[in-house]
């Protein structure tokens, strides 16, 4: 699959503070990736770089193959986690401005909002000052003048703050659609189910640092480690009597009686079809399946490593 950002070396430094060391990473085309790390951990200085609002002092970006510049900008939307929208401007008078930043024509513009209001269900929102609308209505009027020049790579930085359930689906099939639609997304965010959800690549910054980075699925089941999770029926006691010393009882739960759902962690050595052959003899095993981490899981390990030093 073809990149459409290649970020190379990119390091960048204030002061006495390094925001970012040697990053390298390469995003897809028509992929939602998930930028990924604590507060602090130079996301935000990668985000800044990646819309020229400052740049890098060591390395290079390379946007469709090109060295990335200001004409790019164009090709580019960007939601801020701070919204940013002038308070006293009719919603409708600063759409079009902001649409004409972006290079589309008034008409173009004109024929583009009127889409996205209606899809959004506030046209009726048009002639409203921004300081009267809510801070909801405020952050659906922001993504849409992110998104209507259509952008081949869109950024957002925290899109379902501040929304309801019902909004914030909206967005989450909106942010899809654009996939479908062409467009690439870089999806910061401290949601790890958002991130499970609709994210197909992640990388995990930390410390100005990458320190982790793949599909959502290579990720996972590369961090999944050797536990199962075994559904049975009879005697919790029997199934734990009947392990052998190379696994470990993690965690049982009782489902209800005699049901019961236990995790194990076996050695290396062995294989899950070992696990049953232990304890199909001593209760009725009902299913098998791997834990795999859920993201969450993966990013809270990872970052314990490196504070743990073990990793360099």
């Amino acid at each position: 699959m073809n990149s459409i950002l290649d970020i190379k070396g990119v390091s960048k430094f204030y002061a006495n503070h390094t925001a970012l060391s040697q990053v390298d990473l390469s995003i897809s085309s028509n992929t939602i990736f998930g930028l990924l790390g604590p507060n602090g951990a130079g996301k935000t200085s990668l985000i800044r770089i990646i819309n020229q609002i400052t740049g890098p002092d060591v390395g290079s970006l390379f946007f469709n193959g090109e060295p990335l510049m200001a004409h790019h900008q164009k090709s580019i939307g960007y939601l801020p986690e701070e919204r940013g929208l002038y308070k006293k401007m009719k919603v409708g008078e600063q759409a079009l401005y902001l649409a004409q930043l972006k290079g589309m024509s008034k008409s173009e513009a004109m024929a583009s909002l009127k889409e996205w209001f209606e899809k959004f269900e506030i046209t009726g929102w048009w002639n409203k000052q921004i300081d009267e609308l809510s801070k909801g209505m405020q952050q659906k009027v922001q993504f849409i003048v992110t998104v209507m020049h259509r952008p081949q790579l869109l950024i957002l930085d925290e899109p379902f703050s501040g929304f309801d359930p019902i909004n914030a689906t909206l967005i989450r099939d909106e942010i899809l659609k654009l996939r479908e639609e062409g467009t690439t997304v870089i999806l910061s965010t401290h949601n790890m189910a958002s991130v499970e959800e609709i994210c197909d690549d992640i990388a995990l910054i930390y410390n100005s640092k990458k320190i982790l980075e793949g599909s959502i699925d290579e990720v996972k089941e590369a961090r999944s480690g050797n536990e199962f999770r075994v559904t049975y029926q009879g005697d919790h006691m029997a199934f734990a009597k009947a392990l052998w010393i190379d696994a470990e009882l993690k965690e049982t739960k009782t489902i209800r009686n005699n049901l019961h759902s236990s995790t194990i962690k076996i050695a290396n050595k062995k294989t899950p079809n070992d696990l049953l052959k232990a304890v199909i003899p001593h209760v009725d095993v009902l299913g098998l399946e791997k834990v795999i981490p859920s993201m969450n899981d993966v990013f809270i390990d990872r970052v314990n490593e490196i504070n743990q030093g073990s990793d360099e």
